[in-house]
């Protein structure tokens, strides 16, 4: 059963509005920043396995769903200050900063900032600081198009995102989200955000760090985030969750419920 969302209204960003997903009470809070594609739903198989009391906030990042209005620029820099709006406008005192692949890079470009109140950084298969050697320029071109039509989003989750067979609803989520995007916003990861190197930035980041990645990921593998994310985080560990994909909140929500839930017994220790 799903647990009932608390809506909150809406914080003031650079050129608008974000509406927050908020539940619970019980902090450290979990401020949930979605994947390229994804939006705040992406979360809410996690949201509903940590306990009824938790402290969560989820929200569309700018050009995405209920985001999608908000005007450019979208990239990284802006995505960062939309983060930091967002725990500003929520009044968290106590919080960790929680990104999914893009949403990661994000995170780490918020954390890197040592705003008031974070406590730690988990990073769900995560765009690492570094980019690898195979995000050429023919590749971001590539991947530009990997949600031009449904189409496209399907073979997409089947021959890259996951290696967990989504169930209908999920994968209906999916694709309805990773087409609800303004074209701006939706091009520029793959042609720009996701070249961007950012290890000085993450080099400043102070706090705890857990990484998760998948064990078959075929976007972030292990071997990427080991070379590429743990050289530039030093407070880091990697927990390879066991046959997994990419798309880490929809293919084991239980899996890394638990382990966020961890990570914060073992900041309050």
């Amino acid at each position: 059963m799903t647990k009932t969302t608390i809506y909150t209204g809406a914080v003031p960003v650079a050129g608008g509005q974000i509406r927050l997903h908020q539940r619970g009470q019980r902090g450290p809070a979990l401020v949930l920043v979605h994947y390229w594609g994804g939006s705040a739903a992406t979360w809410e198989a996690v949201v509903d396995r940590l306990p009824d009391d938790r402290a969560t906030v989820c929200f569309d990042q700018r050009g995405w769903g209920a985001s999608r209005s908000l005007s450019g620029p979208y990239h990284l820099d802006r995505l960062a200050d939309d983060l930091l709006d967002v725990v500003r406008g929520a009044g968290l005192k106590r919080y960790v900063l929680v990104g999914h692949s893009m949403g990661g890079k994000v995170a780490q470009l918020a954390a890197a900032r040592r705003p008031q109140g974070l406590v730690g950084l988990v990073l769900l298969a995560p765009a690492p600081p570094q980019p690898p050697a195979h995000v050429t320029a023919e590749y971001r071109e590539f991947l530009s198009h990997a949600y031009d039509s449904p189409q496209a989003v399907e073979q997409a989750l089947d021959q890259v995102l996951t290696a967990v067979p989504l169930n209908g609803s999920d994968r209906a989520a999916a694709v309805r989200d990773s087409l609800a995007a303004e074209d701006p916003a939706r091009r520029e990861w793959p042609l720009h955000g996701i070249a961007a190197d950012i290890t000085a930035a993450a080099r400043r980041v102070e706090v705890p760090v857990l990484a998760l990645a998948g064990e078959h990921d075929r976007v972030e593998p292990v071997g990427v985030l080991r070379d590429h994310l743990l050289p530039h985080l030093p407070h880091a560990v990697l927990d390879v969750l066991p046959g997994c994909g990419h798309l880490l909140p929809l293919e084991a929500p239980a899996e890394v419920a638990t382990r966020l839930e961890s990570f914060l017994a073992d900041l309050d220790t």
